[in-house]
């Protein structure tokens, strides 16, 4: 990573709550084109979310700690602060000597930047400021969050925005939080009605949408570009009774992700 930082931009997408077995059910069937053929070797990487619901999750990613491998380590990080006896920092390994990773690369010359979905990012509370306040600049509006079925295209419309204003030399790191894949999300299954309630395959149907969308994201983004797209944590659809996630249950813990350069 320490000949990424300075050279590239740098994109995280978090698609929140999205479960990696349905992420990956959706890749092998050909139904995600535009991330599959993003994704080393057309499939996710099976990895587990270092939090079971949204903040806890963010913060310990902008901090250094995404998805960690679900096969037995050691696993290096990508990004570190610095702390000493740490044993999961490298020789590849960026290492920043702040809190949070948003005030490590703005120490590095990147302009930081949070375009918020879920209640989390929204602004309205100090609990919602507490994430969007770690980066120079958050965008965050009512259209962009989980009630919104067109939510993600606006997100990309606030993105091309942000990129027209960019200074050409300034590197970028920008943290796209999707809500589409949250509860609720009975509207992207064609015919359900809010009586069907959420499901595991309107969780699916989500992700298609998503996949429809997202490479109007990419396009709008600079090269070179560095791109991680993952989930923070997934959630349950009845599994062993249980229903959402914050709980230590294998579809809550288990995610995708995924790391490449844009093409």
């Amino acid at each position: 990573m320490n000949a990424v930082i300075g050279s590239h931009d740098l994109l995280l997408v978090t698609l929140d709550t999205l479960r990696y077995d349905v992420a990956a059910e959706l890749a092998d069937a050909g139904d995600t084109p535009i991330l599959t053929g993003l994704l080393p070797g057309a499939r996710w990487e099976r990895r587990h979310t270092p939090g079971s619901f949204t903040y806890a999750a963010h913060a310990a990613m902008l901090a250094g700690f995404l998805p960690t491998p679900a096969a037995p380590g050691p696993h290096p990080r990508l990004f570190a602060g610095a702390f000493p006896g740490s044993e999961t920092t490298g020789a590849g390994t960026w290492t920043f000597d702040a809190a949070d990773l948003p005030s490590g690369l703005a120490a590095a010359g990147y302009h930081t930047v949070c375009v918020g979905g879920v209640g989390f990012f929204n602004k309205l509370t100090p609990l919602g400021s507490a994430l969007p306040s770690l980066f120079a600049e958050s965008h965050w509006e009512r259209e962009f969050g989980v009630t919104v079925p067109e939510a993600l295209p606006h997100q990309i419309d606030r993105v091309a925005e942000i990129m027209a204003r960019l200074p050409a030399g300034r590197r970028l790191f920008l943290l796209l939080n999707v809500a589409s894949l949250h509860q609720p999300n009975w509207f992207y299954l064609d015919g359900a009605t809010r009586s069907n309630g959420d499901t595991r395959a309107s969780h699916a149907a989500a992700l298609r949408h998503v996949d429809a969308h997202i490479g109007r994201l990419f396009a709008l983004m600079r090269r070179p570009c560095f791109v991680i797209v993952c989930s923070d944590h997934g959630t349950a659809y009845g599994e062993d009774g249980h229903s959402g996630h914050r709980i230590g249950h294998e579809v809550v813990w288990t995610v995708p992700y995924g790391e490449f350069v844009l093409p």
